[in-house]
């Protein structure tokens, strides 16, 4: 297996980038990005040479103050001095697999040529991907146009010998690592600056790592709804598909399938039924757990989109001997893909929850609260608790950020996109998920031993017998919490194959 990716103008989708993750390989520029870098450099040197006329960000001020003209003995100055004026980031720490993804992100977009930067830089921020150095980011300060400014001049201080950084177990200053390299800080050129702190690379990292966790967690809101099915004795006829093939909304026509595929051969499914129909949370799985697989791929459409894209400014374009100053940093297309992903992603939880609630309400043959003795057993009573309070939350955080808008840079910047508040909360409303989902492959698999002699399908028991060996069924009380985070570490640790994912 090739251990490299190679950094070309190959289309970079989620299934390459989960295979680089998984497989952690090395980065390197193919010669075609290199020649598009060195191309674009050299244009913009001779471009500026011995030439006043003032272009935004290469020798004028930024923001506001981009009619400030700059000398030319001060164009290298004025680069660092916008990395370290714009690392104003709080809050809390990005975690280290978005930073890695910013990085790769970043060399990505700088490799097209479109941004007049050094290949010394590009290789330095390969250097730092393939040596596991991570810059030290926070997740608050960018107002998702102008770019992701704060983080990226986060991402951009070790260039220089400055800031933070993780590297082997610990948070070292960038300073310490250049000398532990033997490498020596990056002088920054003319628009350099600009070019890395321009950009979509702090929300699109977040994008790209919400949609991986989506896909997973989608393809499990299925199997463990399935396991929620057969425990509380549910009628199939609601999947057959001649149902969907009248409604054929992609993401429902394949929910309903799936959940078919999972429960095939279950002694419970087929058994004769006392109830005609059933609750919505689990009558109408296909319709809502569709709805939020169409969200995710319309989500990852718009974010294959940006991230093969040119999202800094000014952009160079050789062949038209033309630098015009635009709008790509704007990340508005992200902002509104990520509020749509998070309110898709929280109705997974919602529906989730509900199916809980029925499964511990002493219906269907069912023990109150899934244990035996209940009274002198609170049993699954609490843990219904914690995940209809994470439900409530996501609720919240499902707010949108886009609708918001925040005049910044004396009115230069009057309208921006939020979608880094955006990124940060739909990643919170997805690992909120995850527990919510744990919390019902709990009750599920609790309440499905209370069905034997019969048993669901082969899958299905196959998939639980590991489960079990970790979260064994409840006889009497015992303290929960245990049990809800041996499973959300069961969830995680669980790898569904791409094909299947991505499908």
């Amino acid at each position: 297996m090739q251990d490299t990716h190679y950094i070309s103008s190959e289309i970079l989708d989620l299934e390459l980038i989960k295979d680089i993750l998984d497989n952690h390989k090395k980065l390197d520029l193919s010669e075609e990005a290199q020649l598009n870098i060195n191309k674009s450099r050299e244009y913009l040197v001779n471009k500026i040479k011995d030439n006043e006329t003032p272009v935004y960000g290469i020798n004028t001020g930024f923001g506001s103050l981009c009619n400030v003209k700059i000398t030319s003995d001060n164009l290298s100055k004025l680069q660092e001095n916008l990395v370290m004026s714009h690392a104003c980031g709080t809050g809390e720490f990005v975690p280290k697999p978005i930073i890695k993804l910013m990085l790769l992100l970043k060399i990505q977009s700088l490799s097209y040529g479109y941004s007049g930067v050094q290949l010394e830089t590009v290789k330095r921020l390969i250097d730092f991907y393939n040596n596991d150095i991570l810059p030290v980011i926070y997740n608050q300060g960018s107002l998702g146009a102008s770019g992701d400014l704060a983080p990226l001049a986060h991402l951009s201080l070790p260039l220089l010998g400055k800031g933070e950084v993780y590297y082997g177990g610990e948070r070292l200053a960038s300073e310490k690592i250049l000398k532990k390299f033997n490498w020596e800080p990056i002088k920054l050129q003319a628009k350099e600056g600009l070019a890395l702190l321009n950009g979509t690379q702090f929300m699109s990292a977040y994008g790209v790592y919400c949609l991986l966790k989506s896909y997973k967690l989608s393809y499990l809101a299925d199997l463990i709804s399935a396991i929620s099915i057969d425990a509380f004795d549910c009628n199939m006829s609601p999947y057959n598909a001649l149902v969907h093939l009248v409604r054929p909304h992609r993401g429902q026509v394949k929910t309903a399938e799936q959940i078919l595929d999972f429960l095939e051969g279950s002694e419970i499914g087929v058994s004769e039924k006392k109830n005609v129909q059933d609750p919505y949370s689990f009558r109408c799985i296909p319709q809502v757990h569709g709805a939020t697989k169409d969200t995710i791929h319309f989500v990852n459409k718009t974010f294959k989109t940006e991230i093969n894209s040119v999202t800094d400014n000014p952009n160079i374009f050789v062949k038209d001997d033309l630098i015009i100053s635009g709008g790509n940093f704007h990340g508005q297309p992200l902002a509104l893909a990520l509020d749509y992903l998070a309110i898709a992603m929280s109705e997974l939880g919602n529906i989730s929850e509900r199916r809980t609630y029925q499964l511990v309400s002493g219906l269907r043959d069912l023990p109150a609260f899934l244990v035996n003795n209940p009274g002198l057993n609170s049993g699954l009573m609490i843990p219904q608790y914690t995940a209809a309070s994470i439900v409530s939350q996501n609720k919240q955080l499902a707010a949108p950020a886009s609708v918001d808008s925040i005049v910044s840079s004396n009115g230069q910047e009057d309208h921006v996109s939020m979608g880094a508040n955006g990124a940060t909360k739909c990643l919170r409303v997805i690992e909120n998920l995850e527990t919510i989902l744990a919390i019902e492959l709990m009750n599920a698999s609790q309440a499905l031993k209370f069905r034997e002699p019969k048993s669901s399908s082969p899958f299905i028991e196959s998939f639980l017998k590991p489960y079990r060996s970790i979260v064994p069924f409840i006889e009497n009380d015992r303290i929960m919490a245990d049990d809800i985070h041996a499973t959300i570490a069961f969830i995680q640790s669980l790898d569904v194959d791409s094909e299947i994912i991505f499908d």
